[in-house]
C-alpha cells in the first residue's frame, strides 16, 4: 500500500513516499481504508523531537493519529463494526502503532466509533484527538448548566471544539482569541470573544464576572499561560489544561483553592489503559455533531497525502484556523 514514511526525525521534508505492506487483520482490531487524516501539534512534535519524546515510534515510521475512513476487514472478537462501515478515531502514529498517513490503517476497535453521519470524511478526521481532549477536560472540570466557562485559544484545534461542547453542556461560554477574524467564528458558536492582546485578565474578569472569576477555565494554550488561567478562575474554581510540561508557581492556585486537571489523551493508546472510553466518547461526539451542536472547522488550505510536509508547515505557521486536514 501507499504510505508517507519517515526514516529520520527532523524538519518537515523528512517525509518520503513508499510502498509498504498492508497490515494483516488481528483479533480485536479493524482494518480501515483511510480517506482523510488531520495534523495535530503532537504529530509535529514527534516528527521534530524523535526519541526525546517517550511516545515517538521507532524508525521507519508512519505518523498520523486521527483518521476517518471505511472498514475493510473485521478481526475476531470485534462487535459493532462491519465491512463497509464509515468510522473515525485516533488510533496510531505513536509508539508501536502505525499511523494514518497510509492507504490502510489497523486500529484497535475500542478506539474507534461510527463516523458522524452529518460530517464529511475530512470533517470527521478533524475531530478525534481534539474532540476527546476537549470532552475529557470539560467533564473532569465538572462543567454544568449556568456556569461561566472561559476557553483559552478558542479558535484553535482543541479550543474551537471545547467552546462548542461547553455550550452543549449549558454553560455561558467565553473564549480568548488573538485575531479579529476569529470574532465572527466565536459569535457563530454563541461564544463571547475576548481579545487577549487588548484586554488584560483583570479587565475581562471584571467585565464578564464582576471580578468573581470564571467557574471553569479550559486552557488549550497551557505552559506559562496557566498563570493567566489561575488569575481568571474564581475561588474553588476548576482549571483544565492540555500543556503542563513546565515548572510553575502554584501559589495563586493554592490561595484560590483551585483544582487543576491535566489532560493527556494519548494515555489509552500508549498504555492500553481503558481504551474503550475513547470509543465511547467518540460515539457521544458523533451524536452531538448529528444533533447540529458540534462542527469541525477546517483550515482553508487543503493537502494531499504527498503534501504532508506542507500540512505540517501550515500548522506550525500559526496561521491556520481550525484543523489542517490531509486527504489520503
Amino acid at each position: 500500500m501507499k504510505a508517507m514514511i519517515i526514516n529520520a526525525y527532523g524538519s518537515s521534508d523528512v517525509f518520503e513516499a513508499a510502498e509498504i505492506k498492508t497490515p494483516d487483520i488481528r483479533t480485536g482490531h479493524i482494518l480501515i481504508k483511510v480517506a482523510a487524516t488531520s495534523v495535530n501539534t503532537v504529530d509535529t512534535m514527534i516528527r521534530q523531537m524523535g526519541k526525546d519524546l517517550p511516545l515517538s515510534p521507532d524508525l521507519p515510521a508512519v505518523l498520523g493519529m486521527d483518521f476517518a475512513g471505511t472498514v475493510t476487514a473485521v478481526g475476531e472478537g470485534v462487535a459493532g463494526f462491519s465491512v463497509g462501515d464509515e468510522v473515525y478515531g485516533c488510533a496510531g502514529g505513536l509508539a508501536d502503532l502505525q499511523g494514518a498517513l497510509a492507504e490502510y490503517m489497523l486500529a484497535d476497535a475500542r478506539l474507534v466509533a461510527h463516523k458522524p453521519k452529518s460530517l464529511s470524511m475530512r470533517e470527521a478526521a478533524a475531530l478525534p484527538l481534539v474532540g476527546i481532549t476537549a470532552y475529557e477536560g470539560l467533564i473532569r472540570a465538572g462543567v454544568s448548566p449556568g456556569q461561566k466557562v472561559l476557553v483559552h485559544g478558542g479558535a484553535g484545534g482543541v479550543g474551537h471544539i471545547a467552546v462548542q461542547l461547553a455550550k452543549h453542556m449549558g454553560a455561558d461560554v467565553f473564549a480568548t482569541i488573538g485575531r479579529d477574524e476569529h470574532v465572527a467564528l466565536m459569535e457563530q458558536f454563541g461564544v463571547k470573544p475576548i481579545n487577549y492582546r487588548s484586554e488584560s485578565v483583570a479587565d475581562y474578569v471584571e467585565k464578564h464576572t464582576g471580578g468573581a472569576g470564571f467557574d471553569v477555565v479550559f486552557d488549550s494554550v497551557g505552559g506559562a499561560n496557566m498563570l493567566k488561567s489561575f488569575e481568571a478562575a474564581g475561588l474553588n474554581g476548576q482549571v483544565a489544561t492540555t500543556v503542563s510540561m513546565l515548572e510553575i508557581d502554584l501559589t495563586l492556585a493554592h490561595f484560590k483553592g483551585l483544582s487543576l486537571h491535566v489532560v493527556f489523551m494519548l494515555i489509552p493508546m500508549l498504555h492500553d489503559h481503558k481504551r474503550e472510553q475513547h470509543g465511547e466518547i467518540l460515539a457521544k461526539l458523533a451524536d452531538i455533531a448529528d444533533a447540529g451542536q458540534l462542527q469541525a472547522v477546517l483550515d482553508n488550505h487543503a493537502f494531499s497525502l504527498e503534501q504532508i510536509g506542507e500540512a505540517h508547515d501550515r500548522l506550525a505557521s500559526g496561521q491556520a484556523t481550525g484543523k489542517v486536514v490531509v486527504s489520503v
